[in-house]
């Protein structure tokens, strides 16, 4: 699978934020508000998510367009 040809979610109880990819920008979308970032952003939101000892209630889910 390819970066443009998945979408990842985040979500929580009461949170759910999407980015997928368009062009050379990925987009986040939280709350109906869409945003422009970039490779780097997108790693900053997922990577702590990943730790291992990560204490937050958070899943990860990753579909195909």
């Amino acid at each position: 699978m390819k970066n443009d040809e998945c979408i990842i979610t985040l979500y929580s109880d009461n949170f759910e934020q999407t980015w997928h990819k368009e062009n050379s920008k990925w987009i986040q979308t939280t709350n109906g508000v869409q945003r422009e970032a970039t490779n780097e952003q997108l790693l900053s939101h997922l990577l702590p998510l990943l730790i291992e000892n990560y204490h937050g209630k958070f899943k990860i889910k990753v579909n195909k367009k």
